[in-house]
């Protein structure tokens, strides 16, 4: 690497901390309590032990662990090394996950062995198999110190236990691609969207200058994040993780979101700064009302809370403030944009229905179908520029075109924009209903339909009609200890909602499928359909 040229190494963001501030507290998980210079410490032998391998600057190297202390550990090792990190979702099975080893071209891959309920050895295992280019198969065993499970493929720990804690951070440049973070693929196969060093870190940089402000630090505390997301998503790496230990704060990882552990961890590990989905909050609040749980002492840490990953409906966020007497700030983004977009800034009041404003150093706009500025107030395709967005769809020059014509990132979503540069996400451009010829908006008709008493929870598909080509479907999860039937609740939307619009059929269900990230899984909605 040419001298003069700019570095710019995500992983020294650990690195820096733990010269700074060795004794911090970095990552606590149970009753594992990191410090920066033990994470500091622990990834530099993962980074010695991938030079050992052969493998470094623009590798790629996947990693397919839950929310424990290995994750970090080997991310930034990872880094550290020069190669590029693929998180791999943990709920992937054996054919999935071939196909991320296959498509990112990972010379490596860092699993954790799983439970028998989650048993993420035995899909990898038959994955790397499958896959001759992925040449090394490390394994991460709950007991540090327990034997391979299989023979033939060394654990974390022999590949680390006599390299050096000590190793100077590969000079990766601004461009260089630092993680291959795959999309959920709701059309085709998933694309791996390349973020770049730069990418990552100024979105850290600005995330943690939004959000801190709202904190309390002149007892010169250290601040707490707790992370129920999963670290293989986007926002928990980069919104979280690492944002947090960016600014020399403390992260505290569950494994799992379960709403009594977390309501117990925030209490016990006295926690700051929290970022949930939708579901989550509205799983918390059923919990609190359910089990009359005292969430009386959250408010003395809790300061801020973020909910991004699809829209917050109104009356949720407004009922979680009020329950737990803390500021929800709603943000937007994708994988593709690091991910943060948009959110609501602490100098400005939140507008509930919003996801606030762009963020700095990005600009967002709402386009129409010929790729036109609409006027404020009208509906449009959300399209971003700025540090924060990908290079590109990972060997996939064709997609990546299509993306960023006009030299903007089209995201897919659908979204207005008001005179203050407030930005509504109104729905996924995919999502639309073409009813009879008239355009319906899931989004929409969820935000009313949610207001009604008996409605916990709601999700809005369009069905297959012979007659109108889609037809509009309710799939609604009823309050504990309400009733309503089909005619009623059809016969309040047609009092509620347009006649072009409001739903004609309605299916209750005890409850709705979550996906790999905590959001309501419309597609398996719409599969449900198409094979019936």
């Amino acid at each position: 690497m040419n001298g003069t040229a700019t570095v710019l190494n995500l992983a020294s963001i650990v690195s820096h901390h733990a010269g700074l501030a060795p004794q911090k507290e970095a990552i606590v998980w149970d009753n594992v309590r990191l410090t920066y210079a033990e994470l500091d410490k622990l990834s530099n032998r993962v980074a010695n032990a991938l030079v050992e391998m052969g493998i470094g600057h623009g590798d790629k190297v996947a990693l397919n662990c839950i929310n424990i202390p290995y994750f970090p550990v080997v991310y930034y090792g990872i880094m550290k090394a020069g190669a590029a990190v693929v998180p791999i979702c943990v709920l992937f099975k054996a054919a999935e996950i071939e196909y991320h080893l296959r498509d990112s071209d990972a010379k490596a891959v860092f699993v954790f062995e799983g439970t028998p309920e989650l048993p993420m050895l035995i899909s990898t295992k038959a994955a790397f198999d499958a896959v001759d280019s992925c040449e090394h198969l490390i394994i991460m065993t709950a007991d540090m110190i327990a034997p391979s499970p299989i023979e033939e493929h060394k654990t974390l720990t022999q590949i680390t236990f006599d390299k050096s804690e000590e190793f100077e951070v590969y000079p990766t440049a601004p461009d260089d691609t630092c993680a291959i973070l795959y999309t959920s693929g709701t059309t085709g196969q998933p694309k791996g969207a390349e973020l770049t060093h730069l990418n990552l870190w100024s979105n850290c940089v600005t995330t943690y200058s939004i959000h801190m402000p709202l904190l309390d630090f002149t007892d010169q505390q250290q601040k707490t994040c707790l992370i129920t997301l999963p670290l293989f998503h986007t926002t928990g790496q980069t919104v979280q993780m690492n944002t947090q230990l960016y600014g020399g704060n403390r992260v505290v990882l569950l494994p799992r979101f379960e709403p009594k552990t977390t309501l117990d961890t925030m209490v016990a590990e006295k926690v700051n700064f929290w970022v949930g989905v939708p579901t989550m909050y509205w799983a918390l609040l059923q919990y609190v009302k359910e089990n009359d749980y005292d969430i009386s002492h959250i408010p003395d840490n809790m300061k801020v809370c973020t909910s991004g990953g699809a829209p917050m409906p109104v009356n949720l966020m407004q009922e979680f403030q009020e329950k737990f007497g803390v500021r929800v700030m709603e943000g937007y983004g994708l994988s593709e944009t690091s991910p943060l977009a948009t959110t609501n800034h602490f100098e400005r009041p939140s507008k509930p229905g919003t996801v606030g404003q762009a963020i700095f150093g990005v600009e967002v706009k709402c386009f129409d179908d010929e790729d036109n500025e609409v006027p404020r107030g009208e509906r449009g395709e959300v399209v971003i520029r700025g540090t924060n967005v990908m290079k590109g769809y990972y060997k996939r020059p064709d997609a990546t075109a299509e993306a960023f014509r006009s030299g903007w990132f089209h995201t897919g979503d659908v979204g207005i924009m008001d005179d203050e540069g407030y930005l509504a996400i109104v729905d996924r451009k995919k999502d639309m209903i073409l009813r009879g010829g008239y355009n319906v908006y899931p989004r929409q008709l969820e935000e009313v339909i949610i207001t009604h008493p008996a409605v916990s929870l709601v999700a809005v598909i369009g069905v297959p009609d012979d007659r109108l080509g889609e037809e509009v479907k309710a799939f609604v999860v009823l309050n504990q200890g309400h009733e309503l039937t089909e005619e009623e609740f059809i016969a309040w939307c047609r009092d509620q909602i347009a006649a072009n619009k409001y739903p004609r059929k309605v299916e209750f269900r005890d409850a709705l499928p979550i996906g790999n990230t905590g959001k309501i899984f419309k597609r398996a909605l719409k599969e449900e359909v198409a094979k019936a």
